[in-house]
């Protein structure tokens, strides 16, 4: 007979556990700022957080429709996370990845599938520079790819500012701060709904690029868990010179994982810009997505299975908290979802209080 683990050494209990800790004190954190902010209106705040997802299948449509971008740059730090490097650059990546892909759809008026490959291709060339410095001069990723997000974003927004064809005013629009509108410049380009508009009750958010998501989630997993090439990658993660002292190719390896994570984030920003609700703006700061899918990525502990869950539940609270308005400000919105996004990163600081509180436990139960 299976002798039952003890619940300090179950670490998908313990890891869900500390997830769900997370969440509570989050979603506790920003009632009282509510509270704060405007005593009367708290609860109408807190009931359009926590029921607007839910409310309509539109909603729900546009929930799933933004889970996708934030599911693919949580896999991309999380899968860094499992090698050992911080890829605190995933929104860089998404930048290329995104100006590749609508590259592709205005100026080569390609389909949408070839787009989203040169978006993936964009975010993996993104992400070489980090693996680079890491691996050939020891330059720390954090670093490298911070600059590189910066870089980035000024090298996109000067490239569309250069090429006219790129931009609404081109096809007919007043706004030459943006994009051209996809279902005007190309509509091939613009993601397939699938019938999911149908289900979804004519939702203008919903398409495909949610099980896009998903499937490449399922393939990380894959690779990590079941390859010889994700063992080698998670082996540099833990112990670098071991690594190397088994014979495992470390240097190749940290390249590897900074292009693949590169590829996923630039697979996101495609995903985002290809659904043909949304145009590029000319930034003058770094798109938070990519920053999102840090706290995406500490509440799943770098799996990416769990990475599906914590991108909806994040996607969730964001569109609860766009539908706080007019009652709170743009900014107090902001603020309670900045709370409860990134308590999410004390996952594991969570985790770790759980096992200590479960073995004393446990050792208690024995001395007694």
């Amino acid at each position: 007979m299976k002798q039952k683990k003890p619940l300090a050494e179950n670490q998908m209990f313990i890891t869900i556990l500390a997830s769900i800790i997370s969440i509570a004190v989050g979603l506790l954190f920003g009632a009282i700022l509510l509270f704060i902010l405007n005593p009367s209106k708290a609860g109408i705040g807190i009931n359009a957080m926590l029921t607007t997802g839910f409310s309509s299948l539109d909603q729900f449509g546009k929930v799933l429709y933004q889970s996708a971008p934030l599911m693919l740059c949580g896999l991309s730090v999380g899968f860094a996370f499992k090698t050992g490097m911080f890829n605190i650059g995933a929104t860089g990546q998404y930048t290329i990845g995104a100006f590749c892909a609508l590259l592709g759809a205005i100026a080569f008026q390609l389909p949408w599938w070839v787009c989203l490959i040169m978006s993936f291709i964009g975010g993996a060339v993104w992400g070489i520079f980090p693996g680079l410095f890491k691996a050939l001069f020891n330059v720390n990723e954090v670093i490298t790819s911070i600059m590189f997000n910066w870089i980035g974003m000024y090298l996109v927004n000067l490239m569309l500012a250069n090429m006219p064809i790129m931009l609404a005013s081109a096809w007919g629009a007043s706004n030459s701060d943006r994009t051209a509108a996809l279902s005007q410049a190309n509509p091939g380009a613009v993601i397939p709904k699938g019938g999911l508009d149908r289900l979804f009750g004519n939702s203008s958010w919903i398409n495909i690029s949610v099980f896009i998501a998903i499937i490449v989630a399922i393939i990380c997993w894959f690779i990590l868990e079941k390859t010889t090439f994700g063992y080698e990658l998670k082996a540099c993660g833990y112990n670098k010179e071991s690594a190397r002292y088994a014979g495992i190719n470390a240097n190749r390896n940290i390249v590897s994982s900074m292009i693949i994570a590169g590829a996923l984030s630039g697979l996101g920003g495609g995903l985002y810009y290809l659904a043909g609700t949304i145009q590029y703006v000319l930034e003058k700061k770094t798109l938070a997505m990519g920053f999102n899918g840090i706290p995406v990525a500490l509440l799943a502990n770098s799996n990416p299975i769990g990475t599906i869950f914590s991108s909806l539940f994040i996607s969730y609270i964001q569109v609860g908290g766009s539908a706080m308005q007019p009652n709170f400000s743009s900014e107090s919105t902001d603020i309670i979802i900045a709370v409860i996004i990134y308590l999410a990163a004390f996952a594991l600081l969570m985790k770790g209080f759980i096992t200590k509180l479960l073995k004393g436990k446990s050792e208690k139960e024995v001395q007694e």
